[in-house]
């Protein structure tokens, strides 16, 4: 299958760029893409699901990731990306062309320091901050930043408000440097509609790491490669997603990635079916148009930037032509986009060649 970056392009007026969340949260607009384009509002979902549909939702919690450090005089930004144990940290750095290994990082405002593990290749680097993790914590809640998406415009840093909106109504286990943004849409009263008409959830982890704000700039997005980020499917989630009666429905393209990586194997014909296995690990699954999805029948996402590797994700599971004129549809009345925009409901595409651009 030919792919290019380029086919995957789209132009949108800035003034759609969403800067702050609907309130209350589930009032925010929801295109249901299925066999047709249906506009709704995300607290429809309770009448657009059935009782016994589940939902695998993403208990991430995002931490104040961004930090300001010094070496010298030089200042140097950091962003947080994955934690390796021990006090050990991935991170993405600007202005670290002469760091070395060995050199010391302290963090402006805390009485922390972090030793560079190796010299930085790439912008990244593995930084040492010491067994003590909770004095790194307390660092972060007091001196860290919220690492909203560059496309969220504060020119004085995050708001306060940030670190509330930000956060969904799922965060529990701190480790994302980006939220899963088709959970901030949930809100207790929709959850509890969600209750009470059936819907059954389950809980995933992937705390979701720095490089899904990374562009795309390779040709061919085959040469492209993710940063590997940390996730779990236990064996009880993993449970209610084999025994679901109804449909399965991803909330957020993190949660479906990991379905995916811990996606079981294909079983004989005759044999019960099992859609995923416990995981628990780092994964860089990515997943282009041609991939054939086996873990979630319906997908709730937001919409995504252009030639990124969500919208390439939204295409392999909703179908390239049916995502082309959803979002077009989208711009033309007037949705809001990105993690504080409005939100889509896809179906998946069963036929593997609508996937195919």
């Amino acid at each position: 299958m030919e792919l290019r970056t380029a086919d995957f392009n789209f132009d949108l007026p800035p003034d759609r760029i969403a800067q702050h969340p609907a309130r209350p949260r589930d009032s925010a607009r929801m295109l249901v893409v299925g066999d047709g384009l249906h506009d709704a509002m995300v607290g429809d979902l309770p009448g657009l699901l059935e009782p016994g549909d589940l939902m695998v939702v993403n208990d991430t919690r995002v931490i104040p990731a961004r930090l300001v450090a010094h070496r010298g005089d030089a200042r140097i930004e950091v962003m947080l990306n994955r934690a390796e144990g021990g006090g050990v940290w991935h991170a993405l750095l600007r202005n670290s062309r002469r760091l070395r290994a060995g050199d010391t990082l302290r963090i402006a405002g805390a009485a922390v320091t972090a030793r560079v593990l190796e010299a930085p290749e790439g912008g990244t680097a593995r930084l040492d901050f010491g067994p003590d993790e909770a004095a790194l914590a307390a660092a972060l809640e007091a001196v860290g930043e919220v690492p909203l998406p560059p496309y969220i415009d504060r020119m004085q840093g995050p708001a306060p408000t940030d670190r509330e909106d930000y956060q969904t109504a799922f965060a529990q286990r701190p480790g994302a440097v980006a939220a899963p943004t088709a959970s901030l849409h949930f809100t207790p009263a929709l959850l509890a509609a969600l209750d009470a008409r059936g819907v059954g959830r389950a809980t995933v982890t992937l705390h979701v790491g720095a490089g899904t704000f990374l562009p795309l700039r390779a040709e061919d997005p085959r040469d492209h490669r993710l940063h590997a980020e940390w996730g779990e499917v236990t064996p009880q989630a993993a449970a209610a997603i084999n025994g679901c009666q109804g449909r399965v429905i991803a909330i957020g393209t993190t949660a479906l990635r990991l379905l995916e990586a811990a996606a079981a194997p294909e079983a004989a014909p005759e044999a019960p079916k099992a859609r995923v296995r416990p995981f628990r690990g780092l994964t860089d699954i990515y997943l282009l148009p041609g991939h054939r999805f086996r873990t979630a029948d319906m997908l709730l996402t937001n919409f995504h930037l252009p030639k990124s590797t969500l919208l390439m994700l939204v295409s392999a599971f909703a179908g390239t032509a049916r995502i082309r004129a959803a979002y077009a549809h989208a711009i033309a009345k007037g949705y809001r986009f990105y993690s504080y925009g409005d939100a889509s409901l896809l179906s998946l595409a069963r036929d593997l060649e609508d996937g195919a651009p």
